[in-house]
C-alpha cells in the first residue's frame, strides 16, 4: 500500500515562505508522477502543481505561477513545494498526490481524478 506523508505546513504572514515535503513509502518513487493540490473551507480541491516522474516536466496553476516551485528527489522518495510570496488566499489544506505511470510516460497530471494515492494533508494558513 502506497503511503504519502506531508509535512511543512504552518502559520505564516503574508509575503512569507513555506516549504512543504511529501515522502512516499513502499514504492519505487521514480515510477510515480506527483502533484500538489489544495482545498480551502467550503471549496473544491484544486490543482496547484505537478511534476513528472523524472522531474523534467512541471506544471502550475495560474494562481501560483512565479511564486511556487515543485521539485522532487527520487533518491529520497520526496516531492517538495516551495511556496514564496504567500497570500491569504493561499490558505488551505495542501495535499500530496501520486499516480503510478508507465515507464514510457513523462507527462504531468493536473486533475484530481488522475491520482489514485493521496496524503492526509497539511494545513497552510497565511495571515494578512
Amino acid at each position: 500500500q502506497v503511503q504519502l506523508v506531508e509535512s511543512g505546513g504552518g502559520l505564516v504572514q503574508a509575503g512569507g515562505s513555506l516549504r512543504l515535503s511529501c515522502t512516499a513509502s513502499r514504492v519505487t518513487f521514480s515510477r510515480y508522477a506527483m502533484g500538489w493540490f489544495r482545498q480551502a473551507p467550503g471549496k473544491e480541491r484544486e490543482f496547484v502543481a505537478a511534476i513528472n516522474r523524472d522531474g523534467g516536466t512541471v506544471a502550475y496553476a495560474d494562481s501560483v505561477k512565479g511564486r511556487f516551485t515543485i521539485s522532487r528527489d527520487n533518491a529520497k522518495n520526496t516531492v517538495y513545494l516551495q511556496m514564496n510570496s504567500l497570500k491569504p488566499e493561499d490558505t488551505a489544506v495542501y495535499y500530496c498526490a501520486g499516480e503510478l505511470v508507465s515507464l514510457s510516460s513523462f507527462r504531468t497530471y493536473v486533475a484530481v481524478r488522475d491520482y489514485d494515492y493521496w496524503g492526509q494533508g497539511t494545513q497552510v494558513t497565511v495571515s494578512s
